[in-house]
């Protein structure tokens, strides 16, 4: 399906507003752009924010119903002292701009040592590259919990199937709360400012190169001062021998109709 210039760059400008203030709703969205010379009404800057796969971080009434037949799981994690690593993984997805369209990114990062264990990209937000990123994460461990937020993609039968078969506790986010995964978003806040921003991704191939290129770097270079300046693979691999502060958990604070699961080295 061919997408305008336009398109794209509203869907670039929305997804770097959205980096900097994930408090933001559809109305304040609207009215940003506005303010930034672009003629866009509530209804198309709803379904761009749809597209960006993407929703402001504070709570508020039903927004959607979940999945027919699929289970909510209870949030199970607040107030829950986080202190060992695989304790309790964590995913979600967001959108990666391309020079002419973009791709969708989901990782699984261990809550305690910020460690991506795993990520895959897709150019549709099916639930096959949720799956196959989960399979990547579980075959090198297993956590005691695993908390996710409502999309459809983790409530599918598939995603939690594997995780009830790995007998793995289930946390879901309440809706609309994406601070309760607030380290993930942490995550895509480092990706979207360290790499992707300073990248302008010609090909779905070259997002991949550059991706991996920086999860490799995330992992075992960047040091994370709420890590005591250690890396991610240092910390997660210590197995609890390194030590931390104890922090509790705080809950206050262009595509084909089919989906393709993009393969990766």
């Amino acid at each position: 399906m061919a997408v305008s210039a336009e398109t794209l760059e509203l869907l670039r400008l929305l997804d770097e507003q959205y980096t900097r203030t994930p408090f933001y709703g559809v109305r304040r969205m609207t009215a940003w752009l506005r303010s930034q010379g672009h003629a866009v009404n509530i209804k198309r800057v709803r379904r761009l924010l749809r597209l960006l796969g993407v929703e402001a971080i504070y709570p508020k009434p039903a927004t959607s119903a979940p999945m027919p037949g699929h289970r909510i799981y209870p949030y199970l994690l607040r107030g829950v002292p986080i202190t060992h690593a695989d304790q309790v993984w964590s995913t979600d997805i967001t959108y990666i701009r391309l020079e002419r369209g973009w791709i969708y990114l989901v990782a699984i990062l261990d809550w305690y040592s910020r460690y991506v264990l795993a990520w895959e990209v897709s150019n549709t937000l099916d639930s096959d590259f949720c799956v196959a990123a989960l399979d990547r994460a579980l075959a090198r461990g297993r956590p005691t919990m695993f908390n996710t937020d409502q999309g459809s993609q983790f409530t599918s039968h598939a995603f939690t199937g594997r995780l009830q078969a790995a007998d793995v506790q289930i946390s879901m986010d309440g809706r609309g709360r994406a601070l309760d995964n607030v380290f993930v978003e942490r995550l895509w806040r480092s990706v979207k400012y360290e790499e992707v921003y300073l990248k302008s991704y010609p090909t779905v191939p070259a997002a991949i190169d550059g991706l991996g290129a920086y999860f490799r770097f995330y992992n075992e270079e960047r040091l994370h001062q709420s890590l005591a300046y250690r890396t991610p693979a240092a910390v997660y691999h210590a197995n609890g021998a390194v030590s931390l502060p104890v922090r509790p958990v705080s809950t206050e604070i262009h595509l084909p109709e089919r989906a393709t699961h993009l393969s990766r080295p």
